[in-house]
Order: structure tokens, then C-alpha cells, then sequence
């Protein structure tokens, strides 16, 4: 470790507030599916941000675009339109199935304008019904009403009371979901694949029949494809696996390519905010709105979406014959959002020692590891992770 690198490691231990244990390396640069530490050492990135760098890490359309943004207007005025604003908004609503875009700058942020939008939906349009049915296990973020409405393990205690109208019900239990539902619902909110929970895809039977209920009790569907969306499943949308079109969808994490930035997009008839129901600061704002512009264009103009499901592919079949010899099962997911079980719940150690070696992965439970790698990873590269990930399993069993 270089004299550089303690006096950054004191800093931090001096200054930043402690959330999460970080290693001690400290990351200065990275490009496509590596990135490198201040140490020079070199690391494989099969989590790109949590599924955020879409594109791998510093793509040149991405940087091209910021950097001429940042010449022309960084930041205008949420009262005021721009010219970025219009055209990601416009490149949004005609490759999706939804009419109208909301912006704003985290996937908390846009699910809580989603659940508001639902709830002034109910108010106006369902007799005041409130109420919205979410899943066990899901993850919408951090915010005290996400927080409220996600079914994580461990949440229910923290930071109380909680935002009440949320009901939970199981993932996949579309008898429990319709039992749920009240004269008081609003809306069932869910994500059609579950993440961070390990990668728990929702079945097609689940999918279709939710929208089909929601149809018969006049009520919404939120998809929140935080994580799902701008081509990490195999398509554009994780909704179009399914053949079903969502009423609200959130947007965020690849939208911007590693750039904070996040939307949630409605059906026309569901858009019943007024002047000063939702806002924000930077939302919408010109430099964000250059960013995810790119992404988008080179998501639709390369047929990113096809690459990732085709990789994809590729890395269930390469996981399934590491199986075969590791004792690694349930290989599941969709394009490159991937994961596996365990023979063991010793998943940290699993990713500590692929860290050690230059990898890093995602153990989002003990008994189950994830992988989330740049859209435009080759398979020379899915072979360089397996090669380490043998190693890494020989060592910890």
C-alpha cells in the first residue's frame, strides 16, 4: 500500500459517516468491465455500480455526450424546459408502451413519486383508495416510504413508525395478491424480478395475471424496473418479457449509464398530478437528461438489449457446467441479470476471495452469489470470471 493511499484511507476514516464496511482499496479508474485502484491493481467488475454501468465503465458516447453538454448548460431550472429534457423524454415514450415521463435523480426518488401518483390516482378516480400491495422480499429504496413499502428482511424495525398503505404478500402468489386486495387499493407495486433479494424472476402466469386483475379491480400496475430496465433483462423493458404493458414503470440505475439519473413513466389517463404535486430540484436537468439520452440511443441504435440477452445466455449455460463440478445449483435470472446457490451460506467469503483475486461479484444472500456485468461484456471475459469464481469456490469449500 502506497504512502498515497493510507493518507486517502485516513481521510476517509476521519470524514465520511459509516454506512457499509468498504475494503481498504481505493478506486481511481476504470474502463469497460475493469476498473483499477490507486494501487494499480486491476479488477474484473461483474457489479458495475449494482447494475447501473450498462454500458461498462466510462463508454466513450457517454463521456462524449457529458463533456459536450457540460459546455453548453449544466443545470437550468425545474420551471423551465430543455432541449435534453424533451428528446430523452420523447425517446422514452416511443420505445415504451407508456405516455408520459416524469425525471428526477435516484430509483427511490421516482418510486416515490410513482406510489404519490397512485395515491392521488385512487384519491381522484377510486373513492380515495390509498392502499398499495407490495411484495416480501422487494427492494425500492432507501426513502422512509420506500422503506415502508419494501419487503426486506430486518426493515420492519428500523427507523419507526413506518409510512402506513402498504400491504406485503408473497412473490409469486398471485391467490395471496388477489386476497389482498380491498375497496382501499390502489395499486400492486412490484419489481418482475427481484434483485436484490438474489434474483427471484417473477413467472409468466404471476406477471399476466396480475395485470389482468388490476384490470378487473380498476387498479393500477407499478413495475418498478429500477433495476430491470434499459436492456439488463434481454429487452429494452422487463415488462416486454411478459406481453403485458404496466400503467406506471420506474426507471433508473442503467438509465444513466453511471450517471445519477431516474424517471417514472404513466399511461396518459393515469397523469392526475396538478401544478405542485411533484417536483424537484434537479430534476430533468440538462447535463442528466445528455446522459441518459446516450444510453438510450446506443441501447436502440446497437440492439444492446439482444447483446446482453445472448450473453446471457451464455453465462447460464458456462454457470451450469461450473455447476456440474462445483456443486453450484438453481442458476436463474434473465440477459445479464444473473444468479446462483451455494452448496454452502458462506457467500462472503466467496466474494472476499474473488476480490482478493481481482474479481468482484455480489453475494446477495449467504447461500447465493450474483452477477450484473456491463451489457457489453465479451465472453472472454465471462470465461476470465468463471476461471477465478472455480478457484475462489475450491478454496472456500
Amino acid at each position: 500500500m502506497t504512502d498515497t493511499t493510507e493518507q486517502m484511507l485516513r481521510a476517509a476514516t476521519e470524514s465520511l459517516m459509516y454506512v457499509v464496511t468498504r475494503p481498504e482499496q481505493v478506486m481511481v479508474r476504470g474502463k469497460g468491465s475493469y476498473l483499477w485502484d490507486a494501487n494499480d491493481n486491476r479488477y474484473l467488475d461483474f457489479i458495475q455500480g449494482w447494475a447501473v454501468n450498462c454500458l461498462g465503465h466510462c463508454p466513450a458516447p457517454l463521456v462524449r455526450a457529458i463533456n459536450q453538454q457540460a459546455k453548453r448548460l449544466l443545470n437550468g431550472s425545474p420551471a423551465l424546459l430543455n432541449d435534453q429534457m424533451i428528446a430523452t423524454a420523447s425517446l422514452l415514450t416511443r420505445n415504451s408502451c407508456l405516455d408520459k415521463v416524469w425525471f428526477g435523480n435516484s430509483g427511490a426518488e421516482v418510486n416515490e413519486g410513482a406510489v404519490k401518483l397512485a395515491r392521488k390516482y385512487g384519491s381522484v378516480k377510486l373513492n380515495g383508495a390509498h392502499e398499495i400491495i407490495t411484495t416480501r422480499n422487494s427492494f425500492h429504496g432507501r426513502t422512509l416510504g420506500m422503506m415502508s413499502a419494501s419487503g426486506k428482511a430486518g426493515w420492519d424495525q428500523l427507523f419507526e413508525p413506518k409510512v402506513p398503505g402498504f400491504k406485503h404478500v408473497d412473490f409469486n402468489d398471485l391467490a395471496a395478491t388477489r386476497a389482498a386486495v380491498t375497496d382501499r387499493t390502489c395499486a400492486i407495486m412490484l419489481e418482475p424480478v427481484q434483485g436484490e433479494a438474489g434474483v427471484n424472476v417473477g413467472t409468466q402466469d404471476y406477471i399476466a395475471g396480475l395485470r389482468a386483475l388490476c384490470d378487473e379491480k380498476g387498479i393500477l400496475l407499478i413495475l418498478d424496473e429500477i433495476q430491470t430496465g434499459i436492456g439488463r433483462t434481454g429487452k429494452l423493458f422487463g415488462y416486454e418479457h411478459y406481453g403485458i404493458e404496466p400503467d406506471i414503470m420506474t426507471l433508473g440505475k442503467g438509465l444513466g449509464g453511471g450517471f445519477p439519473v431516474a424517471a417514472f413513466l404513466a399511461r396518459e389517463h393515469v397523469c392526475v398530478f396538478e401544478a405542485g404535486d411533484q417536483g424537484g430540484t434537479y430534476g430533468g436537468q440538462p447535463l442528466a437528461m445528455a446522459a441518459a439520452g446516450a444510453v438510450l440511443s446506443q441501447m436502440i441504435d446497437k440492439n444492446i438489449p439482444e447483446r446482453a440477452r445472448k450473453r446471457g445466455n451464455s453465462l447460464k449455460r458456462k454457470l451450469k457446467a461450473l455447476g456440474k463440478e462445483t456443486g453450484l445449483t438453481n442458476i436463474r435470472g434473465l440477459g445479464l441479470l444473473q444468479a446462483v446457490d451455494l452448496p454452502h451460506d458462506r457467500g462472503a467469503d466467496v466474494v472476499a476471495a474473488a476480490f482478493d483475486r481481482g474479481l468482484l461479484i455480489n453475494a446477495p444472500k449467504p447461500t447465493s452469489l450474483r452477477f450484473m456485468p456491463a451489457l457489453t461484456v465479451t465472453d472472454k471475459e465471462i470465461d476470465e470470471m468463471l476461471g477465478i469464481l472455480r478457484d475462489c469456490l475450491s478454496v472456500v469449500a
